[in-house]
């Protein structure tokens, strides 16, 4: 078996997950992948154990309805803990993250045994094709108020691509994570963070989906901004 897992959580990503299943798989023939599908009316779920079958190192976990981003790496997670692996790739399903850069990013985690490696678009080197400048804007406008309320050194907190240390996993008390959205990837980087462990940024290039629709919505972003505030307003009085 693997020291490494990779995780893809899915829903209605049946456009691209082929591909993305594939482009892993070519690129670290040695690592075993997880799919966690949340129950896709499009039938991702029931393609990626069409890939599994025929992928000895491919896995599927179903899930019985969408419960959102975090709940779905949280299975991985405890996925990954029950079975020893000591390195946790998180990787969207939409194409929007480049495989090849996986082997990149457990090259620098392993190099300095790093807590949590993050695939950056907002540090040196760091870009983003395909989006707006109003929605490069509102990211970086986004992950300033997350780290002026946390009071955090990370540029990319919502970073999506991302490497984590299972052992750093066991100590985040992930039993009492709640966040459901893309204030998920906040929330467990803010975790390793206030822990004291050590965080890396390896610029990448985010490539914008080419298929499928964005999972964003108002709710994502009103269950950040009040996650977000609480945790840096109690904070604020813990310091008093």
């Amino acid at each position: 078996m693997s020291d490494v897992l990779v995780i893809v959580p899915t829903f209605n990503e049946r456009e691209s997950l082929a591909s993305v299943l594939t482009a892993i798989c070519q690129v670290q023939p040695r690592v075993d992948v997880l799919v966690v599908d949340d129950n896709s009316p499009d039938g991702t779920g029931q393609l990626a154990d069409e890939f599994a079958r025929a992928n000895p190192t491919v896995h599927v976990i179903h899930r019985e309805a969408k419960h959102g981003l975090g709940p779905a790496y949280i299975a991985g997670f405890y996925w990954a803990v029950d079975r020893d692996y000591d390195w946790v790739v998180q990787i969207d399903a939409d194409g929007s993250h480049d495989p090849r850069v996986i082997p990149t990013l457990l090259a620098v985690a392993r190099g300095i045994k790093a807590d949590l490696v993050l695939g950056s678009r907002w540090v040196t080197d760091g870009r983003v094709d395909g989006w707006s400048v109003a929605r490069q804007v509102v990211s970086r406008t986004g992950n300033g108020f997350a780290r002026f309320a946390l009071r955090s050194r990370v540029r990319d907190l919502t970073a999506g691509f991302r490497v984590l240390r299972v052992e750093a996993l066991r100590q985040l008390h992930l039993e009492t994570i709640a966040s459901s959205g893309y204030c998920f990837q906040i929330e467990i980087a803010d975790r390793v963070e206030q822990s004291g462990g050590m965080i890396i940024e390896h610029p990448i290039t985010f490539i914008e989906r080419v298929a499928g629709k964005s999972k964003m919505h108002f709710g994502i972003v009103v269950e950040a901004l009040t996650r977000i505030s609480a945790w840096g307003i109690k904070r604020w009085f813990l310091r008093r």
